[in-house]
């Protein structure tokens, strides 16, 4: 597709799911500020009537069985492959990352990926016992209408890893998309209706009252989250009304510990990838590194030179691959954690300072070393392009400083394979890396654990989670 086809496809598809012109809430353009469209604003009332629509529409589906909603499946695939440009244009333009590197093409691939995996995967009845006792066989069948709360960070993406597994276990999904990205998520689901039936998919875009409402909602069976702690909590107390299932993907701020055995010079690109992928707005993005003393000032030189080389501006630009921060309050506390570690005597090696000359919400790929614990961009998650590098020399103490708060999505170790291994086997993360950091697959479960929530997502535990166990005794 040309730039200019995809141009049109792009207005095309805003269009289709933007609100008339003076209704609605303006969108901007993460990296312009100039407004892209305007998205729905759907009352609580709307949400009910969707969720309602959803429920009646719950048993055909399931009753489609597993084979011909795996087909569907793969349909919305292609029909996601066929808008495919248009749609990281969008994604580019409304959440900030740029076209190229592990950004927007990236996602929107992504998305047809983890459709055609749940698509493919079994999930076979187990037999549990078969003997003179008598026959116990586990099976698993749909809960009914999924809630899907997502994030502005990998709006397409996350979708899709709430979306997929539900549709393809014979649940019916209503998922509402951040207030700060809805027109890619809306786009994205309008192009899947094309081929998916009525009101099996339903977005709605709305603010907080709806958000909370469809967590509490009586007949939204599952809810999936992935956002803030503090929200996450609110979901949780909400759920006790509703008795709905939960799936949390909760706040992260994923430790990195580098041994003494790390060769500096090769894990530097790998190392700068993990923590600002997506100009760091990932919530298993590496957000702390810890480093032995004996390699301390190379690992920072070496980032420090990965850094500076790393071309940062508006994500239609195809030689870019780091953008803006999404949204002001964003950019407000990564603005926030630098000054502060600087005025408790960090090293700010590179960057550190908004880059105003690309645009409102840009701030340079920053570099902090000599960083401790305690201090607010060590403590705090600053979802931003700033990495922190604390200084070890027991890695005994590095392990402690990796468990010592209260988050444990992902962590990585970082040298000799086997000494990493027997080390990530004792740090508390849902996943633990070797040599890389934050790579997902969508036949590996992921999760948190503490205050990054509970639940996994991906392959056949992902299918699992949305689904109700059934043991047919006798």
């Amino acid at each position: 597709m040309s730039d200019t086809a995809a141009d049109t496809d792009e207005r095309a598809l805003i269009e289709r799911v933007a609100a008339p012109e003076g209704e609605g809430r303006e969108i901007p353009d993460a990296a312009t500020r100039e407004v892209i469209g305007r998205a729905p604003e759907h009352t609580v009332a709307e949400l009910d009537d969707a969720v309602a629509r959803a429920k009646a529409a719950q048993p055909g589906w399931e009753a489609r069985g597993h084979e011909e909603r795996s087909a569907l499946l793969r349909a919305a695939a292609d029909a996601i492959e066929a808008h495919a440009e248009a749609l990281a244009r969008l994604l580019s333009r409304e959440q900030g990352k740029p076209l190229n590197g592990p950004n927007a093409r990236f996602e929107v691939g992504a998305c047809a990926a983890w459709l055609r995996t749940n698509a493919a995967l079994t999930l076979e009845p187990e037999v549990l016992i078969d003997d003179e006792s008598g026959r116990a066989e586990l099976t698993y069948k749909a809960i009914g209408v999924v809630g899907a709360i997502g994030p502005w960070n990998w709006p397409l993406m996350i979708g899709i890893w709430q979306i997929a597994p539900s549709l393809r276990m014979g649940n019916t999904v209503v998922l509402k998309p951040s207030e700060y990205t809805p027109l890619s998520v809306l786009a994205m689901l309008s192009v899947m209706n094309e081929v998916l039936p009525a009101d099996v998919l339903i977005g709605v875009s709305g603010d907080r009252e709806v958000g909370a409402r469809l967590a509490s909602h009586p007949d939204v069976a599952k809810v999936m989250f992935t956002g803030s702690t503090a929200t996450g909590r609110k979901i949780i107390e909400s759920s006790a009304g509703n008795l709905a299932r939960l799936t949390l993907e909760l706040g992260g701020n994923d430790a990195g510990i580098v041994l003494p055995s790390a060769d500096p010079q090769a894990i530097a690109q790998d190392v700068f990838w993990g923590a600002f992928i997506n100009t760091g707005q990932t919530c298993a993005a590496l957000k702390r590194l810890y480093v032995h003393d004996s390699i301390y000032d190379d690992v920072v030189a070496a980032l420090a030179e990965v850094i500076e080389k790393t071309p940062m501006g508006n994500g239609l630009r195809e030689d870019n691959v780091l953008g803006p921060l999404q949204n002001k309050p964003q950019f407000d506390v990564v603005s926030r954690l630098v000054e502060d570690a600087r005025s408790r005597g960090a090293r700010v090696v590179t960057g550190g300072a908004p880059a105003a000359e690309l645009g409102d919400l840009f701030f340079q790929a920053t570099l902090v070393a000599d960083a401790v614990d305690g201090m607010a961009i060590v403590d705090e998650e600053q979802f931003g392009p700033v990495l922190p590098v604390i200084r070890y020399s027991d890695v005994e103490d590095a392990v402690a400083s990796a468990n010592r708060l209260d988050v444990g999505l992902g962590a990585s170790v970082w040298g000799e394979r086997e000494q990493a291994r027997e080390i990530a086997r004792r740090i508390e993360a849902g996943t633990v890396w070797i040599n890389s950091h934050g790579g997902v697959h969508p036949m590996v479960p992921f999760g948190g654990v503490k205050g990054s929530g509970y639940g996994v997502e991906f392959g056949v535990e992902g299918l699992k989670a949305v689904a109700v166990p059934q043991v047919i005794n006798g």
